[in-house]
């Protein structure tokens, strides 16, 4: 609903006091985190934020309409949950996550809850993998299987659940002990997020400035241009191992690499009171072996 996503913003506001920051980590543009503080001010008939040359606080209003849209949020989402007994859980959860990840992460991460609770239905939505904490902020996801940012969002829960190095990776037969040592090589770089960052970072430490011969919005794409020849790619070493071209693609070494990527299964802070989402996140824990620390 529109008001709810309004007032999530508002309640990230309220923590961080930065248009810029909110903007970032919920995936608006300042523009638009401004006309919803209009909306919500007009609404209201109250100034709900001072801006001055110190920075953003709240008034005694704002302060009193966060406590209201905190409940109100608090309210919908038992509404959402029927009020549902744990021992009689019923409901639909809206996972999202990458191809790979619904290939290898998420029927191990969402068995227990099966079994548990054989009554919650699960749909599941998979697409770039950039894409996830910004389909969880804006409510089209209930649970996020997510390459996880160095700084979380204020508004979202995040549970490492494992991790995977980034890799590069050319066509042809994989060769032994195949050195990548050229600055000259074209690369196929994903668009956006946390892989392409963490590429570009990898670039100004080396004193690069690459050759971009294509961009893609999925690393699956991505390593397909790399199949037919465009360049050199850079892609978890996940997406690699479980891609669908192993006999067309090699793998790299480098004297440096860029980092890995930690992987974890992200929900809403909002929504953690929530019977079916808590029972999710519960159900979630990394598995008896290998338990990273909770982030």
């Amino acid at each position: 609903m529109q008001d709810h996503d309004q007032y999530r913003l508002f309640l990230h506001l309220a923590e961080t006091l930065s248009f810029t920051r909110t903007a970032a980590d919920c995936h608006v543009s300042p523009a638009t985190l401004s006309r919803t503080v209009q909306r919500l001010e007009a609404a209201t008939g109250h100034r709900l934020l001072d801006r001055g040359p110190h920075g953003v606080c709240l008034t005694t209003h704002g302060r009193a309409f966060r406590q209201y849209a905190a409940e109100a949020l608090d309210l919908w989402a038992r509404y959402r949950s029927d009020g549902a007994a744990d021992g009689d859980l019923s409901g639909h959860l809206r996972v999202f996550a990458s191809v790979t990840a619904c290939h290898t992460l998420v029927p191990d991460l969402l068995t227990p809850l099966r079994d548990a609770h054989p009554r919650v239905s699960i749909s599941l939505r998979t697409g770039d993998a950039s894409a996830a904490l910004a389909l969880l902020d804006q409510g089209e996801a209930d649970l996020a299987v997510a390459a996880l940012p160095a700084r979380i969002p204020a508004t979202v829960l995040a549970r490492q659940i494992t991790h995977t190095p980034l890799v590069l990776v050319q066509a042809g037969p994989a060769p032994a002990d195949d050195e990548f040592t050229t600055a000259t090589e074209p690369f196929v770089l994903p668009r956006q997020g946390l892989v392409r960052a963490a590429a570009d970072q990898w670039f100004r430490d080396l004193g690069i400035r690459p050759h971009i011969a294509a961009e893609t919005d999925g690393h699956e794409a991505l390593l397909t241009l790399v199949a037919l020849g465009y360049g050199t790619g850079i892609v978890p070493d996940l997406v690699l191992q479980h891609s669908g071209l192993p006999a067309r693609l090699r793998q790299v070494t480098a004297s440096s690499e860029p980092d890995q990527l930690a992987i974890g299964v992200c929900i809403r802070r909002a929504d953690v009171h929530r019977p079916l989402v808590a029972a999710a996140w519960a159900a979630t824990q990394p598995s008896r072996a290998d338990r990273p620390a909770q982030l």
